[in-house]
């Protein structure tokens, strides 16, 4: 859908994720589904309110997925600087 989206995901993602990669995914999603690269001032409250969302799923997302062979993260995703 989105090709500028990558993979947040390890191995595909050497290391964890940060709060910056989780981000930008997000951005670049709603950017797509809005259709807007930067939204007018009228919108730009519901627009960073849904950036803020799909970040937080993204975050849920990442911290409950069980890569085979590595487990379930041991460390939660925190909204102020990455792994924990």
């Amino acid at each position: 859908m989105c090709r500028s989206i990558k993979t947040l995901r390890p191995p595909v993602l050497p290391g964890e994720a940060t709060e910056e990669d989780v981000r930008a995914a997000a951005l670049q999603y709603v950017r797509k589904i809005s259709g807007f690269r930067a939204p007018a001032a009228h919108n730009r409250e519901v627009f960073d309110a849904a950036v803020d969302a799909v970040a937080r799923a993204t975050a849920e997302l990442l911290d409950g997925l069980e890569v085979r062979g590595r487990g379930a993260r041991k460390e939660p995703f925190t909204r102020t600087g990455g792994r924990s």
